[in-house]
């Protein structure tokens, strides 16, 4: 049995497709805020292998709450880390490209020097090297720009803006690989499912989509799939200021991550599709 923190998240009603016969885990029955809560779980079902898929990712709002988001997303899957470290089990650890400062235009490799822009970089960064520290077999797997059919992201904020305008402004100078969450829980369960067998392959990789887009041209590709007449502008990030900074430069390098799980880069236009299909929207 795999035991899975998290139940609401996009990866997570994912996951829950996935594998069904997993345990799932939400807020009511493990509170990530209290980190030693988490671990007992783990002990109390001495599961095959745990995945966190629950994280604090509300980047703004960690400005003004670092205290949760650092329980939420350091504290706890240390403590969750070292609990399989103990029991000798797999634990898989959804991570982000925010650890990075998004400088230059190359792709970030999983060991390149990181140096997060926020708060909730930080903590995710603490996190990080808090599953590491633990000594178990553990993948690292960071992500970006997460997308599915489930809860908020920017595929479905752009679908609701279009229903009443013509025109949005959209970013145009951060680039990335928005992710379809479909992929992640995929991603996910191999890696799982390797390190039982491979513990050697224990270490931290990425895994975004392709290929690399501004939010600009994810959204004119957004509105193009869903036969929307919107106008997208570009504007650069300067004309749209928020709380907490976001890297310019998201573009993963995920090359380890093809090489040793086998698993490669998802193309997100065809999940584009699959997501704009299961909310029944067409052009």
């Amino acid at each position: 049995m795999i035991l899975v923190f998290g139940k609401t998240g996009q990866v997570a009603m994912e996951l829950q497709r996935l594998l069904p016969e997993a345990r799932f885990l939400g807020r009511d029955e493990a509170d990530l805020t209290d980190p030693l809560a988490c671990g007992r779980k783990i002990r109390d079902l001495k599961p095959a292998a745990v995945i966190n898929a629950a994280a604090y990712t509300a980047v703004d709002k960690a400005e003004d709450d670092a205290l949760v988001a650092t329980l939420v997303n350091a504290a706890a899957p240390t403590e969750m880390a070292e609990t399989c470290a103990d029991l000798g089990i797999p634990f898989v650890h959804i991570s982000t490209d925010y650890v990075f400062d998004g400088a230059g235009e190359e792709p970030f490799a999983p060991d390149h020097p990181t140096g997060p822009l926020g708060v909730y970089g930080e903590t995710k960064l603490e996190g990080e090297n808090g599953v590491r520290e633990a000594g178990g077999v553990f993948a690292i797997l960071r992500t970006s720009w997460v997308f599915s059919a489930h809860g908020g992201n920017f595929v479905k904020t752009m679908l609701r803006l279009a229903e009443t305008r013509d025109k949005l402004t959209v970013v145009v100078d951060q680039i990335g690989g928005p992710t379809p969450a479909r992929d992640i829980a995929k991603a996910c369960v191999e890696t799982a499912e390797q390190l039982k067998t491979d513990p050697n392959k224990a270490g931290t990789y990425h895994f975004s989509g392709s290929p690399d887009m501004s939010w600009a041209d994810f959204a004119r590709e957004i509105f193009a799939q869903a036969g929307s007449v919107v106008e997208v502008e570009d504007i650069p990030t300067s004309a749209y200021p928020t709380p907490a900074k976001r890297p310019a430069n998201s573009r993963l390098d995920c090359s380890t991550t093809e090489t040793t799980f086998g698993i490669r880069r998802p193309d997100w236009k065809a999940g584009l599709a699959e997501v704009l299909s299961e909310l029944e929207i067409r052009p």
